[in-house]
């Protein structure tokens, strides 16, 4: 019969011995092996401290070659590999530095070369510029091109100088190439240059074979058309035009520009000319001075032959 005063169900509960673990047992089981083998190591680490091989070379350190050459290699060649790519790294770095370097000098040379060569050609301007103002039998004012009147069909410039160099209006303004207009307005220290494209202008020219004479007015797109010549006098394409010194304006003889077309109209020739000037490269040009009345008298005598 079941009695809870039981001395069966009055002892105290004692928990199971705990299981030890695995890896002890194990060791345990085979103590003998593991001292077996400990043993055997030792003798052999000992006969390859005793042993030696050729050229007196212990054993165990042949076999420490043999064991751990391998990684020593391994180890050298990845340190080798890390400083081949560290000074090729380095190499790159270095020249893209010179490259910049280089590059910068080169575009500093190349802006020199530039401003050496437009002192160059304006040095050879002036002096050719000069040159032709000694020859002239006039007195002239050399003038620097500062600006040109805006629109595009603008056939007007303004040059450096003004009434403090004693410029008037109706003056000539000319280049060794040809000439360029008239001056129009005087200001204090600038002047405007009506150019001989421009319609409102007129030069007095003359044939340069022929010596027939007319009257330049410009036609714009740097072009200009000479009037008043009969149909009967010959005309050549490519044909020198040149002042005649009529308008009271422009010294006689000087170029303007040569025959680009001709053709035969009711009473009058057709005929387009191309100035010898370039008026749309206008940098430095030069102002006739109104002569003297002896100097006018001696530029209006005719040439001898």
């Amino acid at each position: 019969m079941f009695d809870p005063n039981s001395p069966e169900f009055t002892r105290p509960l004692t928990p199971p011995p705990r299981e030890a673990p695995r890896m002890q047992l194990f060791v345990a089981r085979h103590t003998p092996f593991f001292i077996l083998l400990g043993v055997l190591v030792a003798q052999l680490l000992l006969l390859s401290l005793q042993i030696t091989r050729s050229n007196n070379v212990r054993l165990i350190r042949v076999w420490a070659v043999a064991v751990f050459g391998p990684f020593q290699r391994s180890l050298r060649g990845g340190f080798d590999a890390t400083a081949q790519s560290w000074r090729i790294f380095r190499d790159l770095w270095q020249a893209q530095q010179q490259n910049q370097e280089l590059h910068v000098q080169l575009v500093a040379a190349h802006s020199q070369i530039r401003q050496l060569s437009e002192q160059a050609a304006e040095a050879q301007r002036l002096r050719a510029l000069l040159e032709f103002k000694n020859q002239l039998p006039f007195q002239t004012v050399a003038a620097e091109v500062i600006a040109a009147s805006p629109g595009q069909s603008s056939n007007a410039i303004f040059i450096d100088k003004g009434m403090d160099s004693g410029l008037t209006a109706d003056l000539a303004v000319i280049t060794p190439a040809g000439i360029v207009g008239k001056i129009i307005a005087v200001f204090p220290h600038t002047a405007q240059v009506l150019l001989i494209t421009d319609p409102d202008s007129g030069v007095g020219c003359a044939l340069e074979k022929s010596r027939v004479q007319g009257v330049l007015k410009g036609s714009g797109n740097n072009r200009g058309q000479i009037h008043y010549i009969m149909n009967e006098e010959p005309v050549t394409v490519g044909e020198v035009v040149v002042t005649s010194g009529l308008d009271q304006i422009y010294p006689k003889g000087l170029p303007i520009g040569t025959v680009l077309t001709t053709g035969e109209g009711n009473i009058y020739k057709s005929i387009t000319l191309q100035p010898s000037a370039a008026l749309n490269r206008l940098e430095t040009v030069l102002v006739v001075l109104k002569p003297s009345s002896g100097q006018q008298q001696a530029l209006n005598l005719p040439s001898r032959p």
